[in-house]
């Protein structure tokens, strides 16, 4: 069975596993590993094969962009990195074009925006993630860029409501669906032309790759996406998408977990008077909470066993890290985000309520 093949009523673990797997064929893995190559065999004329030279396409990634547009239920593009994404997609922006974005998302979006659209002549409006923030940032957009649940603050918006209203009034929809994913939130079923994702996090789950991809109904736009790979070179390699695929068909039981930990956690913190502004959108593996001073939180990172100290987020391993340390979010000294494995509940909970009691 192919991913094409596959039946709209499958449950999300169901089509993790099996999307973008080859027919089965006699003797043959159900993944077949990695193709290494730069150039391909190619005789006679350029378009006698779909593999020429790897700039420009090879079967891993492939494999690997079916199954994500089995998921997404679009057409993906995968790219080096979940920058080189949001790269392909919003630099191709002009003089005169307006891009609308999060003022509280993603960092990275930002400094696209500030140091290489604005000198262009890109006008950038910056608005918070706020339904009514956005509709009054709409009118002469271009593009207009949502990051919901946006990270770190793990704010929402009417993603649907939003689109229609974006797009009636001529501008492109992108969605950066990195902490939802596409088995909690399909931004194309909400009217977004494109979606956004970092595969480093959730996705891929195991902290050892950085990959991004773009999903799209659009074949044009599909097509200018993998133009734009190839002639700026932002191209995966083929094993980091192997081991991306292999990583996805555990996705959905590892979310299972992740929020299961993450439901867990937000009750433990919510009971507690020494931990305010307690966040968790309700998908995803992200808490974010706020202890009073930068010192405790450093602390309280410092104290815990089974979480590891570090940037990013959606690992099988649970981590965490006082997002102030950066300077890139207005967010308080002592604000944490953490992000929940795959430990057992029990176990990560007594982890972090020790760290706190012995910090407090």
């Amino acid at each position: 069975m192919t991913d094409h093949d596959l039946p709209g009523a499958l449950g999300p673990s169901t089509r993790a596993v099996h999307a973008g797997l080859p027919a089965p064929a006699q003797g043959e893995p159900f993944l077949p590993g990695p193709v290494f190559a730069s150039p391909y065999h190619l005789q006679g004329p350029v378009d006698a094969s779909r593999f020429v030279y790897q700039r420009y396409g090879n079967p891993t990634w492939d494999r690997l962009e079916a199954a994500l547009g089995e998921l997404e239920g679009g057409e993906a593009v995968v790219f080096a990195s979940g920058m080189a994404a949001v790269s392909a997609v919003v630099l191709p922006l002009r003089a005169g074009d307006v891009l609308v974005a999060p003022s509280d998302g993603y960092p990275g979006v930002r400094a696209i925006a500030r140091e290489q659209l604005e000198p262009r002549g890109v006008e950038v409006r910056l608005v918070p993630t706020d339904d009514a923030a956005v509709r009054a940032a709409l009118p002469g957009a271009t593009m207009v860029w949502l990051e919901s649940p946006s990270n770190p603050g793990l704010d929402v918006v009417d993603v649907a409501a939003l689109a229609g209203e974006a797009r009636a009034g001529g501008a492109a929809v992108v969605v950066d669906n990195t902490l939802a994913g596409p088995l909690r939130q399909r931004p194309l079923d909400l009217g977004a032309d494109l979606s956004v994702t970092s595969a480093s996090k959730h996705l891929s789950g195991h902290s050892d790759l950085v990959l991004g991809y773009v999903a799209v109904r659009d074949r044009a736009r599909a097509d200018a996406l993998r133009a734009w790979r190839g002639t700026t070179g932002g191209i995966p390699g083929p094993f980091e998408a192997w081991l991306a695929h292999r990583s996805l068909a555990t996705v959905a039981v590892r979310l299972e977990r992740q929020e299961a930990n993450a439901a867990a956690l937000t009750g433990l913190l919510g009971a507690r008077d020494d931990v305010t502004d307690v966040r968790w959108p309700g998908v995803g593996s992200v808490v974010c909470f706020t202890v009073q001073s930068a010192g405790r939180a450093q602390a309280f990172l410092a104290a815990t066993r089974l979480v590891a100290e570090a940037t990013s987020f959606g690992g099988l391993h649970s981590s965490a890290e006082r997002r102030g340390r950066w300077g890139t979010d207005a967010v308080a000294e002592g604000f944490i985000r953490f992000s929940t494995g795959i430990e057992d509940t029990a176990d990560l909970l007594t982890d972090v309520a020790g760290a706190l009691d012995a910090t407090r």
